[in-house]
């Protein structure tokens, strides 16, 4: 069996993006693919009620995969459990259970592996992705994402960590890359790679869709409470706007799907956009054109708005969620959201499988899994 261990340089790097370009890719060549998640952070429970890291439960729903629940995601890591495996309260043997669910994948053409984070993150357990892909005897390929001296920084400390466990490192895969901006870029990472002896597998580029959350992210990651749903919550969000100035500069600089986060209590703002954006929906498609919409809902902080401020943003069909602090942490929290693909995220996963193809050659993947596994 062929072995890939997809590991990155830290989180949000995009390794469930990659996961799920090359899965398609390996399958589209007819070749009978599983997947695994050796070590899971967040353990959400799957449709037959088995707890599993979220990734495996995504690439199980998306392909159809009939491999075991359990052999696709063998070790999570729920809230206590570092601290009781330091005090020495778990005496299970962590990496023998990898080994067998690594087993019950012997039947298969080739298999693909995901890390969680950067190539230490599990070593408080014993089980860090370097350690894990030690034992598992499978090359690492590791994803950063764009820039330059960053990305080439990154993926080399983590292959010296990979190298350190006895890992080959395969290659690197650059994520997020905005080429329209760049260009040459990939000639610039591949030579820049190449002097650390790590080939440049492929470049990603930048698409917002893939990284800007939808409204039913939003709602369910600040665990907001509901408003108004508006027509659609599974909008993908052009942007995030903070509005902390007068209505008529407010106007002036929210464009392109913007989620407005705004105080309850500026309901000059609110209004403003609310009533922007009725009169923008009312003109004939034909004077618009294709123009999108300047504003697509608020997060509303703070300051509860009265019912008349709600009632304004119902009559323009806006989305809007309220959350009881600060500005700051709001926007904050906004932020710092973690987006995640969802198996209900049909659109966006096709999207995702391809750029992934016409920016990575799956048999190149393909050969780097053979010649080092």
């Amino acid at each position: 069996m062929r072995h890939l261990y997809l590991a990155a340089t830290g989180q949000n790097r995009g390794k469930t993006t990659i996961s799920l370009g090359v899965m398609d890719g390996f399958r589209r060549r007819g070749l009978s693919t599983g997947f695994m998640k050796p070590v899971g952070q967040r353990t959400i429970v799957d449709e037959s009620g088995v707890p599993a890291d979220e990734d495996a439960v995504l690439m199980k729903a998306v392909f159809d995969l009939r491999d075991p629940m359990a052999a696709m995601s063998p070790v999570h890591i729920p809230r206590g459990f570092t601290k009781a495996y330091i005090a020495g309260e778990v005496v299970e043997d962590l990496g023998a259970r990898i080994a067998d669910a690594h087993a019950a994948f012997a039947d298969k053409d080739v298999l693909l592996v995901e890390g969680t984070g950067h190539a230490g993150v599990g070593a408080v357990i014993g089980l860090s992705n370097a350690a894990v892909a030690a034992l598992l005897r499978a090359p690492a390929v590791i994803v950063s994402e764009g820039g330059v001296g960053r990305p080439i920084d990154e993926i080399v400390l983590n292959a010296s960590h990979f190298t350190a466990h006895g890992v080959a490192v395969a290659g690197a895969i650059v994520n997020k890359v905005n080429v329209d901006a760049q260009p040459g870029i990939a000639g610039i990472l591949e030579r820049g790679l190449a002097k650390h002896g790590i080939p440049l597998l492929g470049v990603i580029p930048y698409r917002p869709i893939l990284s800007n959350p939808s409204l039913a992210m939003i709602l369910e990651g600040t665990r907001a409470e509901l408003l108004n749903a508006g027509p659609d919550l599974d909008l993908i969000i052009g942007g995030i706007s903070v509005a902390a100035m007068e209505p008529h500069h407010v106007l002036q600089h929210v464009v392109g799907r913007r989620i407005v986060i705004v105080a309850g209590d500026r309901e000059d703002v609110i209004v403003a956009l609310s009533r922007a954006h009725r009169a923008e929906m009312r003109r004939p498609a034909v004077i618009r054109g294709e123009a999108e919409p300047a504003t697509v809902g608020f997060v509303l902080s703070g300051y509860r708005p009265r019912p008349a401020v709600i009632d304004e943003i119902r009559r323009a069909e806006l989305f809007a969620c309220f959350l009881d602090e600060d500005t700051y942490m709001v926007a904050s929290d906004v932020h710092d959201l973690l987006v995640k693909t969802h198996a209900s995220d049909r659109g966006k996963i096709e999207m995702i499988k391809s750029i992934v193809a016409a920016s990575l050659d799956a048999e190149r993947m393909l050969a780097v899994a053979t010649d080092a596994a």
